[in-house]
């Protein structure tokens, strides 16, 4: 896909963009105060920066006129992108990629609780590091440990016990191949991680040119695998960062939980992600 060149940056400008399929409005509404709250934090501390979203209904939004006015009030913009079906995760951010003119772009899942702090870090962060064009936050679950949503470039056996096989098996049999693919040896919560070859897309910081160099995101892939195209393009063009400073809570699950036709979609993307990055089974 080619994104064209937008004339202006706004330097001044946050966009994000959120896509929603028929979501979980009680989540919805956390994510947006969540996003409200460090929108407000950020502005503290770097007054000339705003935040716009983009709210993208692939199909399904739930009635959000409170959550709106709420963002509003925080200061926040909202574009809600409506009426083109259900075009994919991928494609749906792609609407909003397309018309963003700012200097930081956030692809965010609407099960994401943003941490009240997570853009102030975030924005120092990118400050300190002109490199950077990419990054990822800490993710914790709902009780609080971290996620290791950082990846290795994975393999076939990997994916398949990581997705499908029971947790008594992914405990012992696959626990180190599991453990290396999730980068457990150098992911120690607190730690800047340079380069990480693949990051989750539930939560990607972009600075918006690197974004739009690479193109955006690959409409190929409807659902799963496209964050790690997308990660693995950046690395062709900016450095990527894991930085704890930054934390989020992620509430979403697996393919193998959400039944058939997300596994149906899941096997579709491996398929389509290892042929065009290459096949490792074992």
């Amino acid at each position: 896909m080619t994104v064209s060149a937008v004339p202006s940056v706004n330097h001044g400008i946050v966009t994000v963009s959120v896509v929603v399929f028929h979501p979980d409005q009680q989540l919805l509404a956390r994510t947006l105060a969540s996003l409200a709250q460090a929108s407000t934090a950020l502005a503290r501390v770097a007054p000339g920066v705003s935040v716009h979203l983009y709210l993208i209904d692939n199909g399904g939004m739930p009635e959000m006129s409170e959550s709106l006015a709420a963002l509003s009030q925080a200061g926040i913009d909202c574009t809600v992108l409506a009426g083109h079906g259900n075009i994919g995760y991928g494609r749906g951010h792609n609407l909003a990629i397309e018309q963003a003119n700012s200097q930081f772009h956030l692809i965010l899942n609407p099960d994401i609780d943003i941490d009240a702090q997570a853009l102030v870090a975030a924005h120092a962060f990118f400050d300190a590091h002109a490199d950077t064009g990419l990054l990822a936050p800490r993710v914790n679950d709902d009780a609080g440990g971290e996620q290791y949503l950082c990846r290795r470039f994975p393999t076939l056996l990997v994916l398949l016990a990581r997705g499908f096989l029971p947790s008594v098996l992914r405990r012992t049999v696959f626990a180190k191949r599991l453990a290396e693919y999730e980068m457990r040896d150098v992911i120690d919560g607190t730690s800047v991680v340079w380069d990480p070859p693949i990051i989750s897309g539930c939560f990607m910081l972009f600075r918006t040119d690197v974004l739009k160099r690479i193109g955006g995101f690959d409409p190929r892939y409807f659902l799963y695998f496209e964050d790690y195209d997308l990660s693995l393009r950046t690395h062709e063009v900016a450095r990527v960062a894991y930085v704890p400073s930054v934390t989020v809570v992620h509430h979403g699950g697996g393919a193998s939980r959400k039944g058939s036709a997300h596994i149906r979609m899941f096997a579709a993307s491996a398929y389509k992600f290892f042929n065009r990055f290459g096949w490792r089974l074992w």
